[in-house]
């Protein structure tokens, strides 16, 4: 992969963790990204961070070949297996089914196969006051993520591509090759603003995206709409940067998707990962790039897509919190990016 743009994302992550670290609100919530080094030496080469003590979502929910982990764990006798998910939602998929059908199939899939993302607490925190700390630590992480993600149109937010600190909690997001609004180019289009899935949602405790979510979330917007001018700067010296290459070749775009078929499903593993078929519809040109900017202008206005007016910052919060766990729009998601867990 070409690392200039996860270099990108991570200088954009480091100037956002400079406007949170001025601001007494977020500060005093220790709200920050996790960001890690990124030097890239050619479109094909370079150097990153490993980023110690951590594990992905998929290997903690999942397990490495999809077939344990804390889902097959806690497994009670009626409930799906992660394959039998998968095929259920993959047939519907291949077979073109209407958006009421999929959404059905959907709606199955959750009820009998419920989040499991709770037990990493219990099982890794036994102190209670720990056990609080992380959670608490657990969402807020999500939260500026989730927003920061969102402003820049950061996308392929599949298991795999999150990392969860073992020790700490945090969140950590690798792989930020899509981004600038590149995933509603894919040959299925990303519906939803970023990740706030059932698993997702089911480490948060009880209150799920109520209190600490929304709450940082509000805080961590206050602060990126303030920082619009900077950050709508720093973003037009990326997009007219000679170097940069903001269209994605076929086969980058390939890695991203792939088609779900059996050669995939025998694998069990490597979902939203590579394969050879996959395609993007458009690449982003430069008149693509000067809409990318707008667009991100737009959004910190307050201006969410399909909409003309402007909503402040605890309306445009509960538009977007709505918007990502909508199961209108998860169930139309690429099955790769497992929206079900």
């Amino acid at each position: 992969d070409d690392l200039r743009q996860d270099a990108v994302m991570q200088q954009f992550f480091w100037l956002v963790n400079q406007f949170l670290a001025e601001q007494p609100r977020t500060q005093r919530r220790s709200l920050f990204i996790r960001t890690y080094k990124v030097v890239p030496f050619s479109p094909s080469s370079g150097l990153l961070e490993w980023v110690e003590h951590t594990l992905p979502l998929a290997d903690y929910l999942l397990g490495a070949s999809r077939t344990g982990g804390a889902h097959a764990r806690y497994r009670r006798p009626a409930d799906l297996t992660w394959y039998e998910c998968y095929t259920k939602l993959v047939k519907g998929a291949q077979a073109h089914a209407t958006p009421a059908q999929l959404r059905a199939a959907y709606d199955e899939v959750c009820a009998r196969f419920p989040p499991a993302m709770h037990h990493f607490f219990l099982e890794s925190f036994r102190d209670p006051g720990t056990w609080f700390e992380r959670r608490l630590a657990y969402t807020r992480s999500m939260a500026v993520n989730s927003m920061a993600g969102h402003v820049i149109g950061l996308g392929d937010r599949h298991l795999q591509n999150i990392l969860l600190d073992t020790r700490t909690a945090d969140a950590v997001h690798i792989d930020l090759g899509i981004a600038f609004e590149q995933g509603r180019f894919l040959n299925t289009p990303e519906l939803v603003p970023f990740r706030l899935t059932r698993d997702v949602v089911d480490g948060m405790g009880v209150t799920g995206v109520e209190e600490v979510m929304r709450r940082c979330c509000e805080e961590t917007l206050r602060v990126l709409r303030a920082s619009k001018e900077s950050i709508l700067t720093v973003i037009e010296v990326f997009i007219h940067d000679p170097l940069y290459k903001w269209a994605l070749t076929t086969t980058a775009a390939a890695r991203r998707q792939y088609d779900a078929g059996a050669e995939e499903v025998r694998a069990g593993v490597g979902a939203g990962c590579c394969c050879s078929r996959g395609c993007l519809r458009v690449g982003l040109a430069n008149a693509d790039a000067e809409r990318t900017l707008l667009r991100i202008k737009q959004k910190l206005e307050g201006v969410e897509a399909g909409e003309g007016e402007a909503r402040g910052v605890e309306g445009q919060v509960q538009q977007l919190l709505q918007d990502a766990q909508d199961h209108d729009k998860l169930c139309r998601m690429y099955v790769g990016w497992q929206a079900w867990c």
